[in-house]
């Protein structure tokens, strides 16, 4: 393999969230009258911080988000991550075949990445090796979050991959110097190839293009 060291973003990537998170925030803003429909909050909120998610929300809704309106978020996304969550398609054949270190680096905190590897029965394969944006406080779009888990592993950006399914995601990956992956769909593929990722459609793909590089 080209790549001494693999780091994976975990939602839409890992594990199967996006349908879940973004259906919920679709759900709540509209309950405030922020008149979001599923393709406007796709575009708009997948791989954004929930941050900007919930100020487009109080945006649109002009009004000041209620309080425990985040805590009710995570209550109702984690309830229907337990029953509903599923691994992305062939990534546990992909990772049984990758023979280098991996990792996983999320915008997302350390309490739902762990719940939700747990869930997708992926947990032990990245024990110890989970990296979360809030324990540094920097975001993707900031490369802070991959240069800090590569670096941790003991590896330079030019010796890594990325694998990213948002546009943010792999403009991060991308300005730390990280070749990078783009896990396309019809509905992302635009954006992810405009920010210079590689893309695929399956991770039965993946591999291939981890031994060749880019």
């Amino acid at each position: 393999m080209k790549y001494k060291c693999i780091l994976f973003d975990c939602d839409g990537v890992l594990v199967d969230t996006e349908e879940i998170s973004i259906s919920t925030l679709v759900e709540m803003g509209n309950s405030l009258g922020a008149n979001i429909d599923f393709e406007f909050a796709i575009v708009n909120f997948l791989g954004k911080s929930l941050e900007y998610c919930f100020d487009t929300i109080a945006l649109r809704s002009a009004k000041e988000l209620p309080v425990g309106f985040e805590e009710e978020y995570r209550v109702k996304t984690f309830e229907k991550f337990k029953k509903e969550l599923k691994p992305i398609e062939g990534v546990h054949k992909l990772l049984n075949k990758i023979e280098v270190p991996f990792c996983v680096a999320s915008n997302g905190p350390l309490d739902k990445m762990q719940l939700n590897l747990e869930t997708a029965n992926l947990n032990r394969q990245f024990e110890g090796r989970m990296f979360s944006a809030y324990q540094i406080n920097k975001f993707k779009p900031d490369p802070a979050l991959f240069v800090h888990a590569a670096a941790t592993l003991g590896f330079k950006p030019e010796e890594c991959a990325v694998i990213e399914d948002s546009d943010v995601g792999v403009r991060a990956a991308i300005s730390g110097g990280f070749d990078t992956f783009g896990f396309a769909n019809k509905r992302s593929e635009a954006l992810l190839e405009k920010e210079g990722a590689t893309l695929f459609y399956h991770m039965d793909d993946l591999y291939e293009l981890l031994e060749g590089g880019v």
